[in-house]
């Protein structure tokens, strides 16, 4: 797995995203290009603005942080045309330019701010995790959605 956390990788990332219009066809799925960057900056708005959501209740953190977490923080790639959490889904209509400015700020301030600085950072629905575990979960879902893109 790519260290998002390393300046080589986000600038990779970041080109990948700069190589995308509006206009850019999806390979698979539902979701267009705007909806899908919309869609790449939810992970980081429950990392930066947790305040914005509401907390899984006792149960459902449960069944986050003993099976979803397993698929989210695992190299294993993301199957095309997966089942998306509802919380994850755009369904209206995004502004592009908006959201990819959104998107490159929340991946540099995650880079910025290093690995150090997310060992054993409480996640919103998974509770603690590694640096490694929160690399897996932000690059591997960007991979995912910029593979299915083409870029």
């Amino acid at each position: 797995m790519k260290n998002i956390f390393t300046v080589d990788v986000t600038n990779e990332v970041i080109n990948r995203i700069n190589n995308l219009q509006p206009t850019t066809q999806r390979q698979w799925g539902t979701m267009d290009v705007a909806q899908m960057l919309a869609h790449s900056n939810v992970p980081y708005a429950y990392t930066f603005e947790t305040e914005k959501f509401k907390k899984p209740n006792f149960f459902m953190k449960l069944i986050f942080k003993n099976f979803v977490k397993k698929i989210v923080t695992s190299p294993k790639p993301y199957k095309q045309n997966e089942r998306t959490a509802p919380a994850f889904v755009i369904a209206n209509e995004r502004d592009f330019e908006l959201e990819k400015s959104i998107l490159i700020a929340n991946i540099n301030k995650a880079q910025q701010l290093g690995s150090t600085h997310f060992e054993g950072k409480e996640n919103f629905s998974f509770g603690k995790m590694t640096s490694e575990e929160w690399n897996t979960m932000y690059y591997k879902h960007l991979d995912h959605h910029l593979r299915k893109f083409n870029v």
